[in-house]
């Protein structure tokens, strides 16, 4: 079944495999069906089972029912052992449903719940319980249509009250009667409106909050249950439409002054449930069409200033979440992840959808969202280190802040991977990548993943343009310094810093190679517990050995001439960018690009978004736990990478750098010079030891020590 197989056991025993991907599942299909001899392209291969669908094809009408218990209370354990029973046969299903229906069981059950109640039998109500959910579960409308009727609806809610895995009964009945309110914002006077509205709220209340999260098996039990409340949503907003007077006079109020700040609360303010509504109005907006919501903000764009485009209003709403987990800002980054997604953008002859809108999206909104990030790492953020003479960029140590900062570079990534055009332009007109792995220097290992992960799709790419920036940037020390500054730790920071230089051995990437062997070798090459740098200085070397092999059978007269790394093509502005002779101390890395009013003034925005929240937050705030600030960004190498192995100081080697300090603009950076001198005890050779026990200050994980195997000399 696509990403699943499954099998049955025994009569009511049912497993599944389930699988990330369908490449996956298929490969473990082949191989089951090798090993028992079946042809894996046929989808049903269990044969210890009749199939069941084909008997209810040739079910004659006259089949006999289902002979259901007489409904009393010394036979509720058998009626529910029966209804459970029947749910792993869709034939026992259908035809104990038709029991059900003809014989009007469900009306004398729910009598019979009563009694038990007043009785406070709560063996009974526990039976109750597993009856009324299995007849659910036989999803079947004209059973919903009888359950969820006036007379019955409130009585099937207070048997689900009695689930035996808990200790007390819950209160639904209590909620739905005394606790939820029903608001008219407008009278509603036809009476059959009224009650669907208050039978679909009742429902929706009983799949979402009642009923447990189905299993895979359960997921298509209730089925019918979501059409039903799909249709009565349908219907309601049906008869809201036919009815002449109701909208008319919704939007009478809405546009007359004299209606009470009170009154218009209640059809829309500055309001957490308001925003949370309209999110969800939005959501289900951008799920039926984002084509229809491209359209509209780039019409909105030709009209109204950047600050009140839709797209920055959902941004600045997403930046100003006062929800300590986030929870508005996760659900609104998913719907701009849906609006910027090329996957689902048309492409006509006349017009292509996906050029037009991200031109607009990177012109008129990029700039809002990269702000807090932009904001959170500029160098007005500094702080001394200790024992240290420099100045260094620390990013906020702010656990909400360092959310959304994760959140934004997710974002970003997305776009490195599906934006191509449009997002190197900006990363290397911003300075992006150097902004972000400002944030390898977090406390938050989560956050300093997140910018890793960024660099790492950047190099994934395995563009030319990309690595030339990389490399004139001298972008891979901060990484290079977080693997340091890691210590003997052995958590997901190692691995992924060491997956990222492996990526770059495996698939030869040869002028990354020769940077970080030329740059960084000498702090690497104690790191023996992996292969990888080795791995990276035997590559190096090969391909020195033949470029000097090629040069040798050139011509001494040619011998001069420029030789390419890459055999790929750059155009032409490229070309010239990345081959001009050394700039001058202080020239950008990259072409300096002419900035909008809208971007000169995102700062002050930002700062205007940042009041807005903590004006929010003062109305219901939370406190949050005090955290202790992060440790500063090292541009120099302190630590020798024999510490990183567990080796003992005799053996460590040590490593002095200097840089010039990055630039304050957001859209250049200076060169960078990487002096490195190396003293080593002469002769001696670095082994590798046992890892001591790792420290517990690791704030998003506990280290865990890893025994190196002892290498000889």
């Amino acid at each position: 079944q696509d990403t699943l197989i499954v099998w049955s056991e025994a009569e009511n025993y049912d497993l599944a495999l389930s699988f990330q991907e369908k490449a996956g599942c298929d490969e473990i299909w082949e191989k089951i069906c090798q090993v028992q001899g079946k042809d894996p392209s046929v989808e049903v291969t269990q044969d210890l089972i009749e199939s069941e669908e084909e008997h209810i094809e040739e079910m004659p009408e006259t089949s006999p029912l289902i002979d259901l218990p007489t409904c009393e209370l010394n036979k509720l354990e058998e009626i529910a052992d029966l209804v459970t029973s029947v749910l792993t046969s869709p034939i026992r299903r259908e035809k104990l449903a038709l029991a059900l229906e003809n014989e009007g069981y469900i009306k004398k059950l729910l009598q019979l719940f009563q009694v038990c109640e007043n009785l406070e039998n709560t063996e009974g109500l526990h039976h109750l319980y597993e009856i009324i959910r299995g007849i659910l579960f036989l999803n079947k409308a004209t059973l919903f249509e009888v359950m969820f009727s006036d007379e019955c609806i409130m009585d099937v809610v207070g048997c689900l009250e009695y689930d035996p895995s808990v200790a007390q009964p819950k209160r639904h009945r209590e909620f739905l009667t005394k606790t939820a309110k029903f608001k008219e914002v407008i009278p509603i006077t036809d009476s059959e409106l009224r009650q669907k509205i208050h039978q679909t709220y009742r429902v929706q209340y009983i799949q979402d909050i009642i009923l447990p999260t189905p299993s895979v098996f359960e997921e298509n039990f209730l089925s019918t249950l979501t059409s039903f409340i799909f249709f009565n949503k349908v219907e309601i907003v049906s008869m809201l439409q036919e009815d002449e007077k109701f909208l008319s006079e919704v939007f009478a109020q809405l546009t007359d002054e004299a209606t009470d700040d009170d009154k218009r609360c209640e059809l829309g303010m500055d309001d957490l449930q308001v925003r949370s509504a309209a999110t969800d109005i939005f959501s289900y907006l951008v799920e039926f069409s984002p084509s229809m919501v491209r359209e509209f903000v780039m019409q909105e764009a030709q009209q109204s200033d950047d600050d009140i485009l839709l797209i920055n209003v959902v941004i600045e709403q997403m930046i100003c979440d006062t929800d300590p987990e986030l929870g508005g800002a996760v659900q609104l980054m998913g719907l701009l992840r849906t609006l910027i997604d090329p996957e689902n953008m048309l492409a006509t002859t006349n017009k292509t959808e996906k050029s037009e809108f991200l031109n607009f999206f990177y012109n008129h909104c990029m700039h809002v969202l990269t702000a807090p990030l932009l904001a959170n790492t500029s160098e007005d953020k500094c702080e001394k280190v200790v024992g240290s003479t420099k100045s260094n960029t620390v990013c906020p140590d702010n656990y909400q802040t360092a959310q959304l900062l994760a959140l934004i570079l997710e974002l970003l990534t997305f776009c490195v991977e599906h934006h191509t055009y449009h997002i190197k332009n900006y990363i290397m007109n911003k300075d992006l990548l150097r902004r972000v792995l400002v944030l390898m220097n977090s406390k938050h290992t989560f956050l300093a993943l997140c910018a890793l992960r960024f660099m790492r799709r950047i190099i994934g790419l395995k563009d030319e343009f990309y690595n030339r920036y990389i490399i004139k940037g001298n972008l891979f020390e901060p990484v290079i310094n977080a693997l340091l500054d890691n210590g003997t730790r052995y958590n997901l920071l190692n691995s992924a810093v060491i997956e990222l230089f492996e990526f770059i051995r495996v698939e030869d990437i040869k002028s990354l190679i020769a940077h970080i062997v030329e740059n960084f070798y000498n702090a690497l090459e104690s790191i023996e517990y992996v292969q990888t740098f080795k791995g990276l200085k035997t590559k190096y070397e090969q391909e020195k050995d033949r470029q000097n092999q090629k040069l040798n059978s050139v011509p001494s007269i040619l011998r001069s001439n420029r030789f390419r790394r890459d055999a790929r093509a750059l155009e032409e502005d490229e070309e010239m960018w990345f081959n001009e002779d050394e700039e001058e101390e202080g020239e950008a890395v990259v072409p300096p690009v002419e900035k909008s009013k809208q971007e000169d003034d995102f700062p002050d925005s930002y700062e205007k978004f940042m009041e807005t929240k903590k004006a929010k937050e003062s109305e219901d705030k939370e406190n949050l736990p005090k955290r202790t600030s992060a440790g500063g960004f090292k541009f120099t190498f302190s630590h020798s990478a024999s510490a990183a192995n567990g080796a003992n100081g005799a053996n460590s080697k040590s490593m002095a750098a200097q840089t010039s300090p990055a630039s304050s603009n957001g859209s250049s950076s200076k060169n960078t010079t990487l002096t490195t001198a190396v003293t080593a005890t002469k002769g001696s050779l670095v082994g590798l030891v046992d890892y001591p026990d790792d420290e517990d200050d690791d704030e998003e994980e506990e280290a865990s020590p890893r025994k190196r195997p002892r290498l000889g000399s």
